[in-house]
């Protein structure tokens, strides 16, 4: 467990609830996410956390069976926040009422102050426009306080919408302020934080340090693989790693033949030249492709690439002796996403990287240095590894790579000419000073051709997509606006410098309804 001055954020199966560890790390604040099943007494007196915060939820307190905190939370004497159902809680554990069937609140609404109560501890700078927009999504709602609890905000359909016990420290808000849609969400965040007395203490240098003297310690003397993707998180896990014990480790890179241009190259050359890591090139573009011709369908695809990888690692991962431990690039989401609101252990949602499946089949063990981290402090713990920041900066790649941009059937001749066309939109993004706006850009060639004229010619060519979007964590996600000039002069620069092509399109659909990716 981190040395770092912890928060406990209890978990009651709100949808936003990782919203409130991104806004408080973003505040250098450490804090975990735990589901309230696995807090108990014991729990709390090992975790020891400075301060609490208690989510939202779908349950409703008044229900018979409804999800609580265990009462040692009142008596840490540690600062406490109750958001949405976390705020109801609150009430409820502390002799006050919660009741269903009052008027609802979704979305915007707009909190006005209570009458002779000050602005102090969390709530300074708070309502210096005489109120406060915040996002609410609640059905029941407080319709008695605690005894020593006070009203410090109100709004229509929420007469307890912000209340304090100072004494206690104890405080909670019927709104969301993790949310985007609550402005001064982040505010009352850091003052919670300042009142319980964080120094801000976690930083990417620390963590960088802490991670190595971990990786020593559970490694040893024994070997390491990596499964290198040449995407960022398994990028740097691996210099991370190799910084902790050198050339005890080893790197696969499974080159799979639906890399973009050049793209294999300069991930072997980066981590060969740049950082001397053993690395071995295992270039299967034959089998990859081989076993995808004539296969149209998407799920068919992945599942035929990601069988594939786990054999091609397997196969090359035995060829290095004494190996013990295999590295992952595994985030903080994907261990929040693997255990659910229900109870326990669920399914779980995402598989983790390309080699999901291999410990168990290799009996190896995981070494996982970046499983306490949010993507973007990965990209930070990067440039502090040092890392190119135009390769910690890149857009998102999914593991089947341009598979999944070549709808219908995968063949050489569509991905060198989709390799083409993805570049020039790539290099037009980066000239007009557009990529770090955009979260994803990429180019799909269409399963069709078009009638086209060059000079007195007439062609026959394939169609193509070019996709831009917006997003902040991938869930959602808007195209991005370019502006007409933007897209013709794009537009004739792919049709005039990529053979195969003659026209284009651009792809204005959200995430929902469609997906960023087009299979």
């Amino acid at each position: 467990m981190t040395q770092h001055q912890r928060l406990l954020i209890i978990d009651f199966g709100s949808q936003v609830t990782q919203l409130i560890a991104r806004r408080l790390r973003e505040l250098n604040i450490y804090c975990e996410i735990h589901p309230f099943q696995s807090v108990d007494d014991a729990f709390l007196q090992d975790f020891a956390p400075r301060a609490v915060i208690l989510s939202g939820g779908p349950g409703s307190v008044p229900a018979q069976g409804s999800p609580r905190a265990p009462s040692l939370v009142w008596e840490l004497g540690v600062p406490v926040l109750g958001i949405c159902y976390g705020q109801q809680l609150m009430m409820d554990a502390l002799g006050g009422r919660v009741e269903s069937g009052h008027h609802a609140e979704y979305g915007r609404a707009f909190i006005s102050p209570a009458e002779g109560h000050g602005r102090d501890s969390i709530f300074a700078g708070l309502f210096a426009t005489g109120r406060e927009e915040v996002w609410m999504s609640h059905g029941d709602r407080v319709t008695q306080l605690a005894p020593g609890f006070q009203i410090i905000g109100t709004s229509q359909g929420a007469p307890f919408a912000i209340v304090a016990d100072e004494a206690r420290r104890f405080y909670g808000v019927q709104f969301h302020p993790e949310v985007h849609h609550t402005p001064n969400g982040r505010l009352l965040l850091e003052n919670f934080t300042r009142l319980a007395g964080f120094t801000g203490d976690w930083t990417m240098a620390s963590y960088r340090d802490e991670a190595i003297r971990k990786i020593r310690e559970q490694v040893g003397d024994k070997q390491v693989i990596c499964g290198l993707s040449g995407g960022v998180d398994s990028s740097v896990a691996a210099v991370l790693i190799h910084e902790a014990i050198g050339d005890q480790l080893t790197c696969v890179f499974v080159d799979h033949g639906l890399m973009r241009l050049n793209e294999a190259e300069e991930v072997v050359t980066m981590f060969r030249d740049n950082y001397n890591i053993p690395l071995i090139h295992a270039d299967e573009s034959d089998l990859f492709l081989g076993e995808l011709e004539g296969v149209t369908d998407p799920e068919v695809k992945r599942k035929t690439i990601g069988r594939l990888f786990i054999d091609v690692f397997q196969r090359y991962a035995g060829e290095i002796e004494g190996a013990e431990f295999l590295a992952q690039g595994t985030l903080y989401p994907d261990v929040i996403e693997s255990v659910s609101f229900s109870g326990g252990p669920s399914v779980t949602i995402k598989s983790h990287h390309n080699v999901g499946g291999l410990p168990e089949k290799m009996g190896l063990k995981l070494v996982e240095p970046l499983r306490e981290l949010f993507k973007d402090e990965v990209r930070a713990l990067g440039r502090e590894l040092g890392l190119p920041a135009s390769f910690i900066g890149r857009h998102p790649f999914p593991g089947p790579g341009l598979a999944i941009r070549c709808p219908g059937e995968v063949t050489r001749e569509k991905l060198d000419i989709l390799r083409q066309a993805d570049a020039v939109f790539i290099d037009q993004i980066r000239k007009h000073g557009l990529y770090d706006d955009i979260w994803q850009a990429f180019v799909a060639i269409l399963p069709v051709r078009t009638v086209g004229v060059m000079g007195d010619s007439r062609t026959y060519d394939y169609a193509c997509a070019l996709r831009a979007v917006t997003s902040v964590d991938g869930m959602t996600a808007d195209y991005y606006p370019f502006t007409h000039d933007f897209l013709g002069e794009t537009a004739t620069r792919i049709i005039n410098e990529v053979k195969g092509i003659n026209r284009c399109t651009y792809d204005i659909t959200s995430k929902p309804p469609g997906t960023i990716e087009w299979e």
